[in-house]
């Protein structure tokens, strides 16, 4: 079975909604207006791209990543790696070019049928509303967060607000830096 990853910044508040700078959002940007870039807290980021095998995103974030991330030299590993965005709306026509294979999933179920398939890891980016139905349906195995040293208020969460039980996860990860980010990854126990 393929490990389900999802990586997040997220405010100690559990926001996760533009934190690069899309518009629209009162806070924009804050991952790179109220930090302090160190690059050192930013590590994990270049080992998801050299480790992931495959890309999971929701379809506001592809439409989001694919017209900037093709370009990026900061991603080019993850041109060529195969894409899947889950969404019961979007159509082939709506797929970028140039941006490498990318697949269609229309249900959990798919995503569920993908984690069983051969292959290595598949990394979940932004995809806020994703990844909050992917948790309750209990597909994410691996969670890699930078928490940020903000109380951001309102915005998309990360986590779910669904009334369920506990779920427990392992700290396998850590380290705090000296612009208050902590790196924190957490294995699911299912």
């Amino acid at each position: 079975m393929r490990t389900l990853i999802s990586t997040a910044f997220v405010s100690l508040d559990g926001v996760v909604e533009a934190p690069g700078g899309e518009s629209g959002y009162r806070n924009a940007g804050w991952t790179f207006k109220e930090v302090d870039f160190l690059p050192e807290a930013y590590e994990i980021k270049g080992r998801e791209q050299r480790e992931a095998t495959a890309m999971l995103l929701g379809r506001v974030s592809y439409e989001a990543f694919s017209t900037v991330w093709p370009d990026m030299e900061e991603f080019a590993d993850y041109k060529a790696m195969p894409k899947y965005v889950v969404s019961t709306t979007l159509t082939e026509d709506d797929l970028a070019p140039g941006w490498g294979e990318t697949t269609i999933l229309r249900s959990l179920e798919d995503v569920a049928a993908l984690k069983e398939t051969d292959g290595g890891p598949i990394i979940v980016h932004g995809s806020a509303s994703l990844t909050r139905s992917l948790a309750d349906a209990g597909l994410i195995d691996r969670y890699h967060l930078l928490v940020f040293p903000l109380l951001l208020g309102a915005g998309k969460r990360l986590f779910s607000t669904a009334d369920k039980p506990a779920q427990k996860l392992k700290l396998t990860e850590h380290e705090t830096y000296a612009n208050g980010i902590q790196k924190m990854v957490f294995d699911t126990t299912h």
